[in-house]
Formats: C-alpha cells, sequence, structure tokens
C-alpha cells in the first residue's frame, strides 16, 4: 500500500529520530498519522478500504485523525456516545468528538463510534469517516497550554451518512481493535519523549555550567549534578524498558502490561525532566525564550493523551491481577 512493509521497530525508531524536533507538536502529528490513527486500518481493514484511505495517509496525501474522545470520555473509552445506527447501506452519524489531535485540518477521521445497544465493551466499531461530509462541524480550534503547533478540535456529527462499508473489520469489534491500536500509540509516545529528555538534560548541563552563582557554577553544586545524573538514569531505564516491549510486540505478544508501564513512566519522567530542570535555569527558565519552558508545557500532555497516568495505573493492576479484568 506504498509503505516499506518494515515491522514496527522501525516506527519506534522514527518517533526517537523525530524527538530532534525542538518541540513536541509536530512529532505528535505525524505519530497520529502513522501510530494512532492507521494500526486498525491497516491490521482489520478491506483491500478497498485500504486504497481508499491508507494510500493517500502513507504517501501524505491525506491528513488522518483519530476520533476516540469526547467531553464526558476521554480516558473512559467505553462510556463514549457517539452513535452510528444502521439505514440500509449506510451508517448514521449523530454525536461529538473532543480534542481532536489534526482534526481542523483532517481528510479522514478513524472513528470508534457505538453501532448497537449491546454492552459497552462489545458494541462498538471503527469507521473511516471522510471529514468533507454533509453533517460534520467543526466547531473549534482548542487554545492550549502546551503542543500549540498542533491543532486540536472539537468536532459535532449531525446525520452524517457513510456507506456500511466504511467499517473496519467486523461490526462490534471497535473497543478490541482501539485497544490494540492504543499499544502502538502509546509505545510511540514513549520513544518520541527520549530525545527531548535527553537534550533539555543536556542543554541544562550546558546552561548551568556557564551561569554562576556565588561564585561558581550553578552545575558544580553537588545537588544539581547528582539530580542531572540521576534523571538521565531513568531516562536510559525509560528506553530499556519500551525497547523491551517493541521487541516482544514485533514478536506477536500481548505487550499491554509493559506499554503501559512505559506510557505511566514517560508521564511521570518528562514532568520530572521539564520541572527540575527548568528550576536549574532560574529566572531564564520562566521565560519564553528557551526550549526548557517550551517542552514544560508540550511534555505535560504525556500524563493525560493516550490514556491518563490513573488509566495506566489501572491496567497495570489488572494485568497483576490486583483488580479484576473487565
Amino acid at each position: 500500500y506504498g509503505g516499506m512493509g518494515l515491522d514496527f521497530s522501525y516506527n519506534i525508531a522514527v518517533a526517537e529520530e523525530l524527538g530532534n524536533i525542538r518541540c513536541g507538536g509536530i512529532p505528535m502529528a505525524i505519530g497520529v498519522q502513522t501510530g494512532m490513527a492507521t494500526p486498525a486500518l491497516t491490521r482489520f481493514g478491506s483491500d478497498e478500504l485500504k486504497k481508499q484511505f491508507l494510500v493517500p495517509t502513507i504517501a501524505g496525501d491525506f491528513v488522518a485523525c483519530l476520533g476516540i474522545s469526547e467531553a464526558g470520555a476521554g480516558s473512559d473509552v467505553a462510556n463514549i456516545k457517539t452513535t452510528a445506527v444502521r439505514k440500509g447501506d449506510e451508517y448514521v452519524i449523530n454525536g461529538g468528538k473532543m480534542w481532536i489531535t489534526s482534526g481542523s485540518q483532517a481528510d479522514w477521521m478513524c472513528l470508534l463510534a457505538n453501532t448497537s445497544e449491546g454492552p459497552p465493551h462489545q458494541n462498538k466499531s471503527l469507521i473511516c469517516l471522510p471529514m468533507n461530509l454533509p453533517g460534520i462541524h467543526v466547531a473549534k480550534k482548542i487554545d492550549k497550554l502546551g503542543m500549540r503547533s498542533s491543532d486540536t478540535a472539537q468536532i459535532f456529527f449531525e446525520d452524517v451518512r457513510v456507506p456500511c462499508k466504511n467499517l473496519i473489520g467486523e461490526e462490534g469489534n471497535g473497543f478490541t481493535y482501539q485497544m490494540l491500536q492504543f499499544q502502538e500509540e502509546r509505545l510511540w509516545g514513549v520513544a518520541s519523549a527520549l530525545t527531548p529528555m535527553e537534550t533539555i538534560i543536556q542543554e541544562t548541563i550546558d546552561y548551568t555550567r556557564q551561569r554562576k552563582v556565588f561564585g561558581q557554577p550553578v552545575l558544580h553544586n553537588q545537588t544539581v549534578h547528582f539530580r542531572l545524573a540521576e534523571l538521565a538514569a531513568e531516562v536510559e531505564l525509560l528506553r530499556s524498558l519500551l525497547h523491551r516491549a517493541v521487541a516482544l510486540y514485533v514478536e506477536g505478544n500481548d505487550v499491554t502490561k509493559f506499554a503501559s508501564m512505559a506510557k505511566l513512566k514517560v508521564g511521570r519522567l518528562t514532568r520530572e525532566v521539564t520541572d527540575s530542570c527548568l528550576q536549574f535555569w532560574g529566572g531564564m527558565g520562566f521565560t519564553s525564550e528557551v526550549l526548557v519552558s517550551r517542552l514544560y508545557r508540550d511534555l505535560r500532555l504525556m500524563s493525560i493523551g493516550g490514556g491518563s497516568d490513573e488509566t495506566m495505573l489501572s491496567i497495570i493492576c489488572k494485568y497483576m491481577d490486583i483488580l479484576p479484568r473487565k
């Protein structure tokens, strides 16, 4: 379908390299395209759907977005309210989506909607939804704390008609497909944050080496250089966990537990790294002139988007048999 036919580990290598971009928004937008909106289509979509949506997305001619979150259902995916009711050979879609990355410019959406009245984990389906159909209203571009170079939209659907052939895989399996899709999204998110954290640590070393306070470089304070060393060690530990999870995933294993652990850790570690480093920049760190302040804002999303820290903890507990699985 126009791709290189490489395994998922190459996707992760790309994500790590994109971390050299000096903001979070652009890597995230690319990640939505390659690791969030398209895995289910690639794995379960019909040949016709792949030709219509996947080929131009891989070529860069189409922008894709992922339509999961709603105003009342972010990490709680089972609680979404958007419906797609089958009428003849079409689905009629009503509802809305919130916090949709690339939503104001997307050509199509990988939409999760309720297609029946059944149990919440068995009544959902994924649908390839062209964004130029009548009844789709992009309400606004959301003004955000960070990731400001990536557009995020609120979108409403009013009697939107889409052919039933746009269904990805089997009807009613959408929740399962999306949970699998989430694993690639979360691993991508971890990989994309490693290089920015390393960059911030190194820039903080360079800055504190030349900035003097009370007659000596800030870096020469044991509190400072020990903390930077500790953070660097944490980043390397996270990289090792990521690479282990990816290797297992490529071999066909269920890596839900490890992906959730890595996602939890990256959310917390990006907060630690950016907060600690910003502190060592002093007043300069509180300005918009340095990278550390931008990544302080951009990377804060890691603990929220793609499943919150609290959701990751719940998943880990279930896989440790601390809580019952649903």
